[in-house]
């Protein structure tokens, strides 16, 4: 697996993994077969995994910690805080606001430490920035954590390009998780610039579209009861449909050069900087090997052109989230 740099300080895979639907999301699934693919997933040379105190909640992050404790010198382990949370309920109904307070950051710290069962929190993330709570603050005290040697490196998730450049100024940020895909270009442009201006890694999460660009999904109804998806903008039947035809686009070209299309999309992601690394979930182990083995996928500057005109913005159907929902970034 070839490595890339986030920041100064971590060195990880060049496609990482994202653990959130093992608990959270997409219906979880049986701990043993979710602690297997974690296991494949370093056997593969994978060796950034994500998970949040949100996820689940909590449950993510036991997991992740129990799964990945006999290799925990192989592996950057990231986390992330920042919602209020009801532990009486799961998934995005557990999610009841923000929660940015300086203290809030030594308490997710100490809560997330135990959880996992490390000593060391390898990358530390705000979830979600409260523009009510000035950047300045939050990222002060993760910042006292990093000096405590509790947090390695810092991150920030959705934030727009003024907070970056405002948090970086007051410690180093390794990396900003932002939602980017083939079919999700938010992040182009300024937070782009600025995280390659300012040696920040973008990580972005959905790299595969939350499993759309796959093609593994035709219709609403493939989703299973509770599933996420079925509550998005993108994902409502009209919408479906139209960007349905978009990934058989790519489809078709994928085939036209070998790969999958989930290798397609993943490949257009890493061939957009050196300093980005996608982390796409998988829960099973067949989907992690397909994810992985992107990383050997090369693509021309006429096929990165080809998929950027095939999938621009304005072609996309629907809303990333629906209106009021606890994942859209308060800017």
């Amino acid at each position: 697996m070839q490595t890339r740099k986030l920041g100064k300080d971590l060195t990880v895979s060049a496609i990482g993994l994202g653990c959130m639907g093992m608990s959270h999301g997409y219906g979880g699934q049986d701990e043993a077969a979710s602690i297997k693919t974690l296991h494949r997933a370093v056997e593969l040379g994978v060796s950034l995994f994500d998970t949040a105190d949100a996820y689940g909640p909590f449950t993510n992050e036991e997991l992740i910690g129990k799964a990945l404790k006999p290799y925990r010198d192989k592996v950057v382990i990231a986390t992330k805080f920042g919602f209020r949370i009801d532990p009486t309920k799961t998934d995005a109904a557990a999610l009841v606001g923000l929660d940015n307070r300086p203290e809030r950051a030594r308490e997710a710290a100490e809560a997330s430490l135990k959880r996992l069962g490390v000593e060391t929190i390898d990358l530390f993330y705000l979830h979600r920035h409260d523009p009510d709570v000035p950047i300045e603050d939050i990222v002060g005290a993760m910042a006292a954590l990093v000096k405590e040697g509790k947090v390695r490196a810092l991150g920030l998730s959705e934030a727009s390009a003024g907070v970056i450049r405002r948090a970086h100024a007051v410690h180093p940020i390794s990396a900003l998780q932002s939602e980017y895909s083939l079919w999700t270009r938010d992040p182009e442009g300024e937070i782009l610039d600025t995280c390659r201006e300012l040696g920040i890694g973008l990580v972005p999460f959905s790299p595969l579209g939350r499993g759309f660009l796959t093609g593994k999904y035709r219709n609403a109804s493939d989703f299973a009861e509770g599933d996420l998806r079925s509550s998005l903008p993108r994902f409502e039947a009209d919408n479906m449909a139209a960007n349905l035809a978009l990934v058989t686009l790519v489809e078709e070209m994928a085939e036209a050069k070998g790969v999958t299309a989930a290798q397609m999309a993943l490949a257009w992601v890493l061939a957009k900087g050196d300093f980005i690394v996608p982390f796409p979930g998988a829960r099973k182990i067949p989907n992690l090997e397909q994810n992985a083995a992107a990383a050997d996928v090369a693509l021309s500057a006429e096929e990165v052109q080809q998929l950027d005109d095939m999938l621009s913005p304005d072609k996309i159907a629907g809303a990333r989230y629906s209106a009021g929902s606890a994942w859209t970034p308060r800017r």
